[in-house]
């Protein structure tokens, strides 16, 4: 049985939820109207995976969530509305260590739910096999504290212009991530240094609502400027690309060079923004041996195969270790079809990805 906590301080939604986990047959669940209520039955009824509104009176979603990390750390999918404060107040509960989330119904939550139902089951389920380690969230939850106090970053440089063409030097860096990505992405880019020669392109699993306020956190603390594809962009050297949720990103050539793309999402492809064709899209623009692909932490196997591709090539790839991923599930694809050229723990991507554009660089 899934030990199951919900909380919530809507009456409605603590029944509609209870219902759907209930007719799975295997959750022992447990309610809470609040914060302090959740924190007793963390301790008491110890929870495998805990589900937790956001906005709550008395002691809210982010307050408890910290203390959940401190105290008994475990994993936590976030239920957040769709405004804009909910979404930034859903990616800093991401920074604290919360492993997923999923937005409220947007309409009549009766109604609505229903069509939430599989994503719902999936991500509970998905979490409560995560593995959540207590140095990693404190060191997240420091540096959530960091940037809440405002604590000055060093100037950038003014991003350069690149127009690679087949042949020549400039390279590209693709990330894929899902479930636990966030915190990955959050150990990896802020160690990116501001004369990084190439754009780094994310396709991070995550719902539109929530990739603007996903962009302008990592913006916050990160040397290299970050920004979300909402439109076509130019690559620019010293730029990281975060894709638009619920669509997909490709690498493109225009009149004015190359550049990054939202497209629909296509049904060819489970799982959005793709990885698979994210990185496929790349490899149509750049030779293989300019291109680092990167596998972080995440359920099922979007971006393995195109990366195994890129390999084959002559691209870079690295695979996250499962020491250190929340869910190995995507760079575990990776390393079993062959396609990982090094398997890492997320705190040394960062340098393997600068080491090897360096050393193209100069070659």
């Amino acid at each position: 049985m899934i030990k199951l906590l919900i909380v919530d301080d809507s009456a409605l939604m603590r029944k509609l939820l209870e219902g759907i986990f209930r007719e799975e047959g295997d959750f022992d669940i447990r309610l809470a109207r609040n914060g302090i209520e959740a924190l007793e039955l963390v301790h008491s009824f110890d929870p495998h995976v805990v589900t937790l509104d956001v906005q709550m009176p008395e002691l809210d979603g982010l307050a408890c969530l910290s203390r959940i990390m401190l105290e008994a750390p475990r994993p936590v999918v976030m239920i957040s509305s769709l405004t804009v404060k909910g979404a930034d107040a859903t990616i800093e509960a991401v920074a604290l260590g919360a492993v997923d989330f999923i937005a409220k119904p947007s309409g009549t939550v009766s109604l609505e739910i229903d069509r939430l139902r599989p994503r719902l089951i999936e991500k509970v389920r998905g979490a409560a096999k995560a593995k959540i380690r207590r140095t990693l969230r404190l060191t997240e939850r420091i540096r959530h504290q960091l940037d809440r106090t405002g604590t000055a970053r060093r100037a950038r440089p003014r991003a350069t212009g690149l127009s690679p063409r087949k042949g020549n030097a400039a390279g590209l860096v693709l990330i894929g991530s899902s479930t636990g990505g966030p915190a990955a992405l959050d150990s990896v880019l802020p160690k990116i240094p501001a004369a990084f020669p190439w754009p780094i392109v994310v396709a991070q699993h995550m719902p539109a609502n929530f990739t603007a306020a996903f962009a302008r956190r990592l913006d916050r603390i990160c040397d290299l400027t970050v920004v979300e594809v909402n439109r076509p962009l130019p690559l620019l050297a010293g730029s990281i690309y975060i894709a638009r949720g619920d669509a997909d990103l490709v690498v493109a050539r225009r009149t004015s060079g190359l550049h990054v793309m939202p497209v629909p999402a296509q049904q060819d492809y489970p799982w959005h923004p793709s990885v698979e064709r994210m990185v496929t899209s790349a490899m149509e623009q750049f030779d293989a041996d300019g291109v680092i692909g990167v596998l972080l932490t995440g359920m099922g196997r979007d971006g393995a195969d195109a990366m195994k591709v890129l390999r084959d090539r002559g691209g870079h790839t690295i695979a996250e270790a499962e020491t250190t991923a929340v869910v190995w599930g995507m760079p575990g694809e990776l390393v079993k079809c062959g396609g990982a050229g090094v398997v890492l723990p997320v705190d040394e991507i960062a340098a393997a990805i600068v080491e090897w554009a360096r050393f193209d660089a100069v070659r």
